[in-house]
């Protein structure tokens, strides 16, 4: 379990400081560069570590259902939605968005047994979870809107 949360931990941070990376390079380049380039770089890095690491097992493909492929596809539409929601929100609130995101739809797909996935009963307590993790996010963007507004009015009164 202790491997798990540090993995789950390592994930979060390189998450974060690849959403960062992905928007510079979309300040110079465009989405669809950034996301050709994003996605063409993982797959080289993941193909050269797969063959490092399992070698011919990496070719090994064991009843793997056809509709899993899509999972490239879903990866171009994750880049493409982060990167341009980070250039609108910025970094934190966007990844707040998508962190709260993701933990529904985790949630929803737990608690139905989707996409092959155990059926985990659904209890009131991982929606309060939620509950807070959004009302968090709501209280850092609100108090953000509210210092812009004091600095402001402050800025306004110091010029007459």
């Amino acid at each position: 379990m202790i491997y798990g949360l540090i993995l789950s931990l390592i994930a979060g941070s390189l998450i974060g400081l690849q959403n960062i990376f992905n928007s510079k390079v979309n300040e110079r380049a465009g989405i669809w560069v950034t996301t050709t380039f994003v996605l063409g770089m993982g797959f080289l890095a993941s193909f050269l570590m797969g063959l490092l690491f399992e070698g011919k097992e990496l070719f090994v493909l064991h009843n793997m259902k056809n509709w899993y492929w899509i999972s490239g596809i879903v990866g171009v539409g994750v880049v493409f939605c982060l990167t341009n929601s980070t250039k609108i929100l910025g970094p934190t609130y966007a990844i707040s968005i998508v962190l709260t995101s993701q933990l529904l739809f985790a949630m929803l797909f737990d608690s139905m047994g989707w996409l092959g996935l155990e059926k985990v009963p659904f209890s009131p307590k991982h929606l309060i979870g939620v509950l807070l993790i959004i009302s968090g996010i709501l209280i850092f963007k609100l108090n953000g809107i509210r210092f812009k507004r004091i600095k402001l009015v402050k800025n306004q009164s110091s010029k007459i």
